[in-house]
């Protein structure tokens, strides 16, 4: 007997042009490996199928990390996809993220504004996806706002609202880890990535859950804006309800791999 997978995802909104949907961790934007799972490609061909079977064709515009949850914008047709494509590489897009991170920032909000580029492009890595801060990487800037500064057991820990004004791969993580405050879970930049190696080899463990904490990344797409149709419009997403239980000092509930979407509330 075959076993019916369905992929967990809100949609936030659609039109035409474009469908916007709540992705939460750690559900993958698209197939990554050899092992079938779960992405949220997939599930939206299935929910849009009739309209794909009439000549749409599906284009991720804001792709996020698996383990990064929040607001994921998609072009239904080609035009629409290179519309969108225009608005981001000319930095048109608002697009705000909120982060969990360790420790307390002296100030409450900062700015920075560190070139990052891969690793392995610098010399031998042992982890090729991972970005490290260099003179020889391309531009790169972030703004943070410090919301909350908070303690839970013996740990002090800070909400941030993250504002990326570009958009290289893992800017917000490099960035927040490089000022001295790596996200809370971060396999790969807590510290010099020897967890993400330890939890590729053994899956998650008790000694990874008391260095990392969280079993994912605290990172969360909140809200993004856009200039479309002669407007600004945006869409948001509410913190997941992991991250607002680690916030508020109580038990976490565990994450479901996969349930089933919905197509609006």
């Amino acid at each position: 007997m075959s076993l019916q997978v369905v992929v967990n995802f809100r949609v936030i909104d659609e039109c035409d042009d474009w469908i916007v949907v709540d992705k939460p961790a750690p559900l993958i934007v698209h197939p990554a490996n050899l092992k079938p799972e779960p992405t949220l490609l997939g599930g939206l061909e299935q929910l849009l199928a009739y309209e794909i079977q009439n000549g749409a064709c599906l284009g991720i515009i804001t792709r996020l990390d698996r383990e990064t949850s929040g607001v994921v914008l998609v072009a239904k047709h080609t035009q629409a996809a290179r519309d969108l494509g225009r608005i981001f590489e000319r930095r048109q897009a608002k697009k705000e993220y909120l982060a969990i991170v360790s420790g307390w920032p002296e100030m409450d909000a900062w700015e920075c504004v560190q070139p990052i580029v891969r690793a392995g492009e610098l010399g031998p890595s042992r982890i090729w996806v991972r970005q490290v801060v260099s003179p020889l990487g391309r531009d790169c800037v972030t703004r943070f706002q410090v919301e909350k500064r908070f303690e839970r057991g013996a740990g002090k820990f800070s909400q941030i609202r993250c504002f990326p004004e570009t958009g290289r791969m893992h800017q917000i993580r490099v960035h927040l880890a490089s000022c001295g405050f790596p996200i809370v879970g971060d396999k790969l930049y807590s510290g010099d990535g020897s967890e993400y190696l330890e939890w590729m080899e053994t899956g998650w463990t008790a000694e990874l859950q008391r260095r990392l904490v969280l079993p994912r990344h605290a990172l969360h797409a909140a809200r993004l804006e856009i200039w479309w149709g002669g407007r600004a419009i945006y869409w948001e997403s509410a913190m997941g309800l992991d991250l607002e239980e680690f916030c508020e000092g109580r038990e976490i509930s565990p994450t479901p791999d996969v349930v089933i979407w919905s197509r609006h509330d």
